[in-house]
């Protein structure tokens, strides 16, 4: 249990560190606002015309009597929309850091330097566009895997009671690996650690996973605060990832007694 707070401390921390590094934050923002205006469009369209979709793709209920056409079209338009919602939900990090990979892997190191004990950021060697494509295809690997928890969860929701008590709670549980996942590709994949093994990292510490995501699944289901806390949760992440990789670590108290050095 103790990593559970642990896993917390360092999404404190990311944001601590953003806070104090103004430049960083500001240009961490640009990503999240491109991918938040993007999603906004796409969800306000599903929003207007989801209802057209639904009946241009079941034909065969035209002739459905009332008030079982309503209800079952109804139905359907809901479960559309809500399941585009979890899939926001799920793919706006991956996005996002697609969207700004050059300006997350900039922090993420500036992270690596600030609290290296030798102030040196591991560094992967490969091209940008080597690594656009590394960062693609992983996160297109990471969004179908929970795009089939997504289904599986939402079914089971309809079974009562547990469907709306214990599934929403391990749809955010799910939700927030997905996103440390996501998060902590970016430390990770410079230091050359590949998509299976990042997976078997992270389910090696469960709870310091569940820690850290798992607040910011709750906080990412407002797309507005999931802009702001980006930044900070790439930060935190690669904390968190030199954690799992068992790197040392310069205490805050270390990194700002350097910070004011530098200053002086």
């Amino acid at each position: 249990m103790r990593d559970l707070g642990v896993g917390f401390g360092y999404l404190i921390k990311g944001q601590r560190w953003v806070a104090r590094h103004g430049r960083q934050f500001g240009f961490g923002l640009l990503p999240g606002l491109i991918t938040l205006v993007l999603y906004a469009a796409a969800l306000t369209a599903l929003a207007l015309w989801g209802a057209d979709f639904v009946a241009w793709a079941t034909p065969f209920a035209d002739d459905w009597s009332s008030p079982w056409l309503g209800l079952f079209r109804g139905l359907l338009t809901v479960v559309l929309f809500a399941l585009s919602l979890l899939l926001a939900v799920v793919t706006f990090t991956a996005v996002t850091l697609l969207i700004g990979q050059p300006f997350y892997e900039s922090l993420s190191e500036e992270v690596d330097r600030d609290v290296s004990p030798d102030g040196t950021a591991p560094e992967s060697g490969l091209p940008l566009w080597r690594e656009l494509w590394i960062s693609g295809r992983d996160s297109l690997r990471i969004v179908l895997r929970a795009a089939v928890w997504g289904v599986l969860l939402f079914a089971l929701g309809f079974v009562p009671v547990a469907g709306q008590t214990v599934v929403p709670v391990l749809g955010f549980f799910v939700t927030g690996f997905f996103l440390t996942e996501e998060l902590t590709g970016v430390a990770l994949q410079r230091r050359g650690v590949g998509l299976r093994d990042r997976l078997a990292l992270l389910r090696s510490r469960k709870t310091l996973v569940w820690g850290f995501g798992t607040p910011l699944a709750l906080a990412f289901v407002i797309p507005f605060v999931a802009v702001f806390l980006m930044p900070g949760a790439v930060a935190g992440a690669t904390l968190l990832a030199r954690d799992l990789r068992g790197e040392e670590t310069t205490g805050d108290d270390t990194t700002d007694r350097r910070q004011e050095d530098a200053v002086r």
